[in-house]
């Protein structure tokens, strides 16, 4: 893919995003608005996921492994 298709398949990106959300009836002080709430939205929810998300797959995991009968990492265990 070139340059110029590249190009043209992004502004067909943007221009289907414009049309999905409405965007292209709002005045230009609007669209800043609606774009600056979706980008820090989108952020967020970045930021989110970033923090949370392997906090919440370490529990599950650790939870996982009390089940099945496993020892934690931090047991001594005495072998003599």
């Amino acid at each position: 893919m070139d340059i110029k298709n590249m190009k043209n398949y992004l502004y067909w990106l943007f221009c289907q995003f414009e049309l999905i959300t409405c965007s292209y009836l709002m005045e230009p002080w609007e669209k800043v608005l609606f774009y600056t709430f979706n980008i820090t939205m989108l952020f967020m929810v970045l930021y989110t996921a970033y923090i949370y998300v392997p906090i919440h797959i370490s529990t599950a995991f650790q939870f996982c492994l009390h089940l099945f009968g496993n020892q934690h990492e931090n047991t001594v265990s005495i072998v003599k």
